[in-house]
Parts: C-alpha cells; sequence; structure tokens
C-alpha cells in the first residue's frame, strides 16, 4: 500500500458509498422514538377530527333554520339540551330545535353549523338569531384535518416533536424505525485528555471524541466514544480492536499524516487494508479510508475544522444512506460577504458562519476550535479558482442533520 496517494473527492466517496453498512429495523414505543428515523412511510390509520366537531362554544342549528334570520325579522329556536365535549350526542335536531355545544364537542345529529353564543340572545329555553348560519359555520368536519389513508411521515424522516406529536394524534403509539448504525470512536495522540481530567503542560482537551460521538448521535446512529490512543502501536490496535467488536463502523481522529508517530494507516494495514491515504482536498489531506473484518474505518485529521468537515463530506453520507436518508448532507445557498483567495490547483473547504443569508468566511485556520464551533458550515472553492469575489453566491455544506 502506497500510502498518501491522492484520489480526488469524489473517488474516495465512492469508495466509501460501496461500503454497506447493516440495515435492521425496529419497533419502538412513540415515547421513545424521538430522534429516530422512520423506517416506512406511515399512514394516518383515523380521521381527525373522528367526527364532526364544534370550533366555538354556542348553539348547534341546522343552518336552514336559520336563513330567513334577519334583525328585523329575527329566527327563534327551542334549547333543547347540552352536549359537551367527549359526550356522544343521543339528542336528533328537529326542525326549529338547537343545542349548547361545548367547543370540541360531537355535533348531535341533522346539525349542520355552530352559531358563538356571543351572536344569539338567549330567552329562557329560546335563543333568538338575527343572522343566518351556513352550513359548516363553527364545525370542522370527520377528517377535515388528517384523512383516512393519508400520507403522514415518508420513510427516512427524522422524528421531531412535531412528527411524534402527529403519530400521536392519529392515534399512533409505536413506530417502525431504523436501528442505529453502532459508530465507534476513537481519539489519539499522547497530548489528548478528556474533559474533566487535569490539563497538564503541552496537553489539550479531546474535542474530536465529543464532536464525532454526537454527530453521529444527530444523525440517527449511535456514538460510542472508545477512548484516547496513546501514539503508541499497542495503544491504537487494542482501542481498534475494541472498536471492531462493538461498532459497525469505525471512527479515528488524529494520526493520519505521515509523521513518525502517527500509526493510524500502518496499524489498519496491519488488520485489515487501506482502502484511501490521501484526498486532494484542503484541510484534510491526509484522511484514511479502510476496512478491518468487513466493518469500514476511517482516519480523520486532528484539527477539529479539518476533521468535521471530512466527516461531514465522507461519513455523514455512508450513515444517512443506511439511514435510509438519500445518503444527502443538507446545502442552502447563500452570498459571500467578502473575497476569499485559494491557491489555485488546491481544492478547499472554507467554514463559514450564516448571517441570513449572507456566508461570512471564518479565517482562524483550521487548528482553531472556533473555527468549526463558529461556523454553521463550510463553502467549496474549487481547485481552478484563486478566489471568490464579493456578493458571489455560494453553496453552503452544513454542520447539521
Amino acid at each position: 500500500m502506497a500510502f498518501l496517494k491522492v484520489i480526488p473527492l469524489e473517488e474516495a466517496l465512492k469508495v466509501v458509498l460501496s461500503f454497506e453498512l447493516p440495515v435492521k429495523v425496529e419497533e419502538v414505543d412513540l415515547a421513545n422514538a424521538l430522534g429516530r428515523i422512520v423506517a416506512e412511510d406511515v399512514y394516518s390509520p383515523t380521521d381527525v377530527p373522528p367526527f364532526d366537531r364544534a370550533t366555538v362554544d354556542g348553539y348547534a342549528v341546522r343552518a336552514e333554520d336559520t336563513f330567513m334570520a334577519s334583525e328585523a325579522s329575527p329566527v327563534k329556536l327551542k334549547v333543547v339540551g347540552e352536549v359537551h365535549a367527549g359526550e356522544v350526542p343521543s339528542i336528533e335536531l328537529g326542525k326549529g330545535e338547537t343545542v349548547y355545544i361545548s367547543t370540541g364537542a360531537m355535533l348531535p345529529k341533522n346539525a349542520d353549523a355552530v352559531i358563538q353564543f356571543e351572536d344569539v340572545e338567549r330567552v329562557n329555553d329560546e335563543i333568538i338569531i338575527q343572522k343566518p348560519a351556513y352550513p359548516g359555520l363553527g364545525v370542522m368536519k370527520k377528517g377535515a384535518d388528517i384523512e383516512k389513508g393519508k400520507l403522514l411521515i415518508k420513510k427516512g424522516t427524522k422524528l421531531t416533536f412535531k412528527e411524534t406529536a402527529l403519530l400521536s394524534a392519529v392515534g399512533i403509539h409505536k413506530v417502525r424505525v431504523f436501528k442505529r448504525p453502532r459508530v465507534a470512536v476513537i481519539s489519539t495522540g499522547n497530548e489528548v485528555v478528556l474533559p474533566g481530567q487535569e490539563l497538564k503542560p503541552g496537553q489539550i482537551y479531546d474535542i474530536n471524541g465529543r464532536a464525532i460521538t454526537d454527530a453521529v448521535n444527530e444523525l440517527g446512529g449511535e456514538g460510542i466514544f472508545i477512548g484516547i490512543a496513546q501514539d503508541n502501536r499497542d495503544s491504537l490496535k487494542e482501542l481498534i480492536e475494541r472498536a471492531i467488536e462493538v461498532g459497525d463502523l469505525i471512527i479515528l481522529s488524529g494520526g493520519a499524516s505521515g509523521g513518525m508517530r502517527d500509526l493510524t494507516a500502518s496499524v489498519i494495514e496491519e488488520l485489515g487494508e487501506v482502502k484511501v491515504h490521501g484526498i486532494a482536498i484542503q484541510p484534510g489531506k491526509p484522511t484514511i479510508i479502510g476496512i478491518v473484518k468487513g466493518k469500514p474505518i476511517f482516519g480523520l485529521p486532528g484539527y477539529p475544522t479539518s476533521c468535521l468537515t471530512n466527516f461531514t463530506l465522507l461519513i455523514a453520507p455512508l450513515l444517512l444512506k443506511s439511514l435510509g436518508r438519500e445518503g444527502k448532507v443538507k446545502k442552502v445557498k447563500a452570498k459571500l460577504k467578502h473575497k476569499v483567495f485559494s491557491v489555485k490547483g488546491r481544492r478547499q473547504f472554507l467554514p463559514v458562519k450564516l448571517e441570513g443569508n449572507i456566508a461570512v468566511p471564518i479565517l482562524k485556520g483550521s487548528g482553531a476550535v472556533t473555527s468549526f464551533i463558529d461556523a454553521d458550515g463550510f463553502i467549496e472553492i474549487p481547485e481552478n479558482v484563486e478566489s471568490l469575489d464579493e456578493g458571489e453566491e455560494v453553496e453552503v455544506i452544513l454542520f447539521s442533520f
């Protein structure tokens, strides 16, 4: 294997999307479905509302009984009862009759309109109407909101509180979702320590482990942080072997370049096969793509911005594909706030912050933590372009799943 044999991004992505992660489906209670990815189209098993109901407090009437009502010639209707929400009315309206009805209550038979109580005058057991009602006034018809059999949620949709509320509204209490692919995450480097530990001179806190694990979770997978491998073969090999046991996919960050202490590529080659080591992009050139015991393994750069950019470009599409989510990351159009320069012949991805429809370039460098934290996404500067002008329309690939 010739390490750092650089290939185009499209060729690397083709390798990635040739991998097949296990696709399994399970049924979960609606109470545990938030954030999960729907494994099949979901249709409404019922009408919403399931009956004609009042949308106001007032009087249910036969609209035709009110057609002649006017201020000069009001119509009187006899009140023959009351209907409240949750009740099944036993009353059948006859000619010239009405009932008091509460918001949300089922209309009695023959009623086709509800007049707000403020719009009538009640005297003893009669109401006086001075304006005609029309069929459907103050009424939500059966199925007017959601018809039985309507497609509610498409396969591949990530369930937010809106979708879970919708499922609840039609009485669905269990939903079939994709099993979350298990992604084992390893950080590397003698200088990297976990938050909560004492930071000694020369050390930094780990950001990639947390960021990658939670990015996986946000996508709909199950991120499992394995730990931090030291810069020696035994430590790295031990954690990779542990990750292979628990994960469907393995992600390492750091240790991907050609330095003496960067062992990731050689350990992956020892345990399996390195398929890619070097992609013609900046940042993230020394990214590794391999396979060990049939499981995809990635070695991402150590700088957070490079790491998360390449995660978005390469790993997110694979995870999305395995979850029925079309394998595409989110993109939006924006206009560049100011001119930016690049090195011609080098394909560059530049982090940007969105201010409305304006993309503000972040030029701190990929080694700065806040380059990633402040960014909403990144833009591409093609290899044959030396600069992008102020106001130029760009496509922003979002750090959002």
